[in-house]
């Protein structure tokens, strides 16, 4: 586990040496400089930055706040919201900051592929320089392959990460220890003296700095995210026993190389490696970024079927590529979507130093939401005490904070990038939210109580004709539109109606025993049961699986006969002022794209039946 761990988790953050000191050195700065008290300042900032915020906060203490098991923000957010008091103000405070949580996850999902693989494409420059002109094209070919191969899943490849991505740490760990054995003077860098030093002399220098050294956490909030593939326990031991000892090493390896060669700013990372090495080097980062990318484009397919499930997303079409890990799944949308920034920003920024500009404020602002997320949780659920929350508080907020003022000098650079597409997601994400309650509320209204309607069957002829029919709908005390119409129109009815309500919990898993409730509705006559399927956020709601599973409870269901009846709603902009008219544009556009609920269900399409109606909000 904890090799599969590497795999995935560390990607990102086991990268960011590629590029991490270099910007932060970098000649668009031009503060920093090649001298010990600048060099052991910045090796102090990136070693306790790394400690108090990957090894403290999230290992240590972000670790222990999982929902059943799983991680990242918007289950984190759901998470707390369990143990807030209903109605209050912080209720709905913390799943609003999940939804900006997760609009920031979108913005770094944007900046990582690209800063990663062109970083490690750069490193061509270091033993030919004449193939500067072919770095571009080189990254826009292997971003494009890596998106492309997406449908196919990760499951083939996945076992190869692990094996990689040790002898990815165990190589720059062993680089940076080859360049401090010779220079041990570098390891005083590890004192957080030189980094209160370096910041008291040079406090407007420290703090540019700060904006850059932050590149070296980048990744962090992955160590959570994924928490629910792995466990906590395989993820503590592969960062403490290997990835945190080989960035240290790297990144003391890199300061000793800038104080024994000032020149080597240029790119210290690809410069540790002797000569004869950097060829197989450059092989050995690019297959590196393109595992952090891979997690990273990962973690957004997770995190947008996390806010579908909550009711923040429209219905996504979801392909599982495995069939024995549920974690494994591909969102065609997300997916091209993400690409498309992807390359963008590629032709746009044109190299790592320029990208890395416009990354930042992303990763910090995530930090911030995830400090105030657990401060909430910590005090809800763990009952801690006033003093230890604030001191908590001080600690990781202080810190956050000064990350996040330093990457706002960045906004006019490219840091507006992340942001904008951060705050694009989040209205999109807060309209979908309002739009979807309004448009419940009048379906609601057209549907009708469901027991008038069994009081009419009683005193209309209606026919009743052989089979079972199941009738999808989200809620009981009304009539699904498809049924309605049938008996109206039709004058028919099957001789068995089973209401089948998919009922999504803040919870990721629902376990198969509490998979399905029943409940009869009307009289024995009437013969029309309601069946309640629980899924959390992350199961899969395939309705036939879930009636096999009533049928082994002893209900007399059987998926693979009945006829699925749909009630689908095509919504309409009105006069009604719920929303402004731009909103509704943008409810009506995301409703348009939405997945079919019959593929959504995994419905066989031969027994499916449509039925629509008109609703105008």
């Amino acid at each position: 586990m904890a090799l599969g761990a590497l795999g995935v988790v560390f990607g990102d953050i086991g990268t960011s040496p590629l590029y991490a000191l270099q910007t932060v050195f970098s000649i668009d700065h031009n503060t920093v400089r090649a001298t010990p008290s600048d060099v052991y300042g910045v090796i102090s900032l990136v070693f306790w930055s790394i400690t108090v915020v990957v090894s403290i906060k999230y290992v240590s203490f972000i670790l222990r706040a999982d929902n059943d098991g799983e991680g990242g923000i918007m289950a984190f957010a759901a998470l707390a919201r369990q143990h807030v008091r209903p109605g209050g103000r912080r209720f709905g405070l913390v799943m609003l900051l999940g939804v900006f949580g997760a609009s920031l996850f979108y913005g770094d999902s944007v900046i990582t592929p690209a800063i990663s693989v062109m970083s490690a494409i750069e490193g061509l420059e270091v033993p030919a320089p004449g193939l500067r002109d072919w770095v571009v094209p080189l990254g826009a070919l292997i971003i494009t392959v890596l998106f492309l191969v997406q449908r196919f899943g990760t499951g083939v490849v996945g076992r190869f990460f692990g094996p990689v991505m040790v002898l990815w740490f165990v190589t720059i760990g062993a680089l940076g220890l080859a360049k401090v054995i010779p220079n041990p003077a570098v390891i005083k860098g590890l004192s957080p003296s030189y980094a209160v030093e370096f910041v008291v002399d040079r406090p407007y220098v420290a703090f540019v700095a700060m904006g850059a050294v932050v590149l070296a956490i980048t990744g962090a909030e992955a160590l959570y995210a994924d928490m629910g593939h792995f466990g906590k326990s395989p993820i503590r031991r592969a960062w403490f026993f290997l990835v945190f000892p080989c960035l240290t090493f790297n990144y003391l390896g890199q300061g000793a190389l800038i104080l024994e060669r000032p020149s080597s700013v240029s790119n210290p990372f690809f410069l540790l490696a002797p000569s004869a090495l950097q060829w197989p080097l450059v092989v050995l980062a690019t297959a590196a970024t393109v595992i952090a990318s891979q997690a990273v484009i990962s973690g957004a397919y997770s995190v947008s079927r996390q806010a579908e499930r909550l009711g923040y997303l429209p219905r996504l079409t979801v392909r599982h590529t495995s069939q024995s890990e549920s974690g494994q799944i591909y969102v065609p949308a997300v997916n091209w979507v993400l690409f498309a920034g992807v390359i963008v920003l590629l032709v746009v920024f044109r190299s790592s130093d320029k990208l890395a500009t416009a990354y930042g404020l992303a990763v910090t602002g995530t930090f911030l939401l995830t400090t105030t997320l657990f401060l909430v949780y910590a005090e809800s659920a763990w009952q801690w005490p006033r003093w230890r929350l604030v001191a908590v508080g001080v600690l990781f907020g202080s810190l956050e904070v000064t990350y996040f003022a330093a990457n706002l000098t960045k906004v006019v650079h490219g840091g507006w990038l992340p942001m904008l597409i951060a705050a694009a997601v989040a209205t999109a994400m807060l309209t979908w939210r309002r739009g979807s309650r309004v448009v419940t509320e009048r379906r609601t209204e057209m549907e009708g109580p469901l027991e008038e309607f069994l009081d009419w069957l009683h005193s209309c002829p209606v026919t009743k004709v052989p089979g079972t029919a199941v009738f999808l709908h989200p809620d009981v005390p009304t009539v699904p539109i498809a049924l309605r119409e049938n008996a109206s129109f039709n004058s028919v009815i099957h001789q068995r109606v089973f209401i089948v309500s998919a009922v999504s919990h803040n919870v990721p898993h629902v376990a198969p025993k509490d998979r399905v409730e029943a409940s009869v509705l009307g009289d024995a006559y009437d013969a029309i049961e309601h069946l309640r399927l629980n899924f959390g956020f992350q199961d899969d709601q395939n309705v036939p699986a879930a009636l096999r599973l009533a049928r082994e409870q002893g209900i007399e269901v059987d998926p693979d006969e009945v006829y699925y009846f749909l009630s689908r709603i095509t919504v309409h902009s009105g006069r009604d002022r719920v929303m402004p008219r731009w909103r509704k544009r943008l409810f009506l556009a995301m409703a348009h794209n939405a997945a079919n609920p019959a593929e959504y269900y995994r419905l066989p399409e031969a027994r499916t039946v449509v039925m629509g109606a008109q609703v105008k909000f």
